[in-house]
């Protein structure tokens, strides 16, 4: 393996570490997004490059969930939301992870 794509590698790698953290640790989700836009020329034309737009798209969507549920709350829908979207999540970066894990790409319409 190349040192550049070993580097790219490691960076995915943490950037999933971050965004599991974020779980407990809000914050490190936008430490990880900031991380994933600007190192994402870095991976553009490998198979890392799908595991970033999957990280990105997991981070808008549970934004995009969260404040629909934080809208919504008031009318007892939201805490549903909010729940689902949580369990939604953690399952986007398990899921990411264990492809990662298996260097596998994940799905180019994720």
């Amino acid at each position: 393996m190349s040192e550049d794509l070993e580097k790219a590698r490691n960076l995915t790698q943490i950037i999933y570490f971050l965004y599991a953290a974020s779980l407990i640790i809000g914050v490190t989700a936008i430490v990880a997004i900031i991380m994933n836009y600007i190192k994402r020329d870095e991976v553009a034309g490998t198979w890392l490059e799908s595991h970033f737009r999957w990280q990105m798209r997991t981070f808008w969507f549970s934004i995009l969930w969260t404040v629909v549920g934080i809208i919504t709350s008031f009318i007892g829908v939201g805490i549903i939301m909010l729940i689902v979207a949580g369990i939604w999540a953690i399952y986007r970066i398990v899921k990411g992870m264990l492809n990662f894990y298996d260097n596998k790409p994940m799905y180019q319409n994720a």
